[in-house]
């Protein structure tokens, strides 16, 4: 199981992105479920949107729907995310980030992101695996 972070959703949709291919052969090693915590889902389709088009986020959109994604509602993860929201606020971590670290700790620790500055600090206390390496 591997749990997303935005950069890597924006990575995975996006063909221009120069991670695209790396980001790419990351998820497809691992033969899913492909998790998108609901505290992200939000922040990615604007991204998408916003700078790849309806079309794009048509297809994403419809990828989630046909269970190419699963959607992780993470409903009792909310002390979890304000412990790390707390901890981290140095960074800032933040809500999106640490809705994705506490899905990908129920869920094995494997977080696949382009943001190795919030997940790689995290990272190091031994509970997340940052992909791709």
């Amino acid at each position: 199981m591997i749990t997303l972070d935005t950069s890597a959703v924006f990575a995975v949709v996006n063909r221009d992105e120069p991670h695209h291919r790396r980001v790419t052969a990351a998820l497809l090693q691992d033969t899913g479920p492909y998790l998108i915590p609901t505290g992200i889902l939000s922040e990615s389709a604007y991204l998408i949107e916003g700078r790849l088009g309806l079309r794009v986020l048509d297809g994403f959109l419809s990828d989630c729907e046909t269970g190419a994604y699963s959607i992780d509602c993470g409903e009792n993860d909310m002390p979890r995310i304000r412990t790390l929201v707390r901890r981290y606020a140095d960074l800032p971590l933040g809500f999106a980030d640490a809705s994705v670290i506490a899905c990908a700790e129920r869920h094995g620790g494997r977080v696949l992101t382009l943001d190795l500055r919030h997940f790689g600090v995290v990272a190091r206390e031994g509970k997340l695996t940052v992909l791709p390496e």
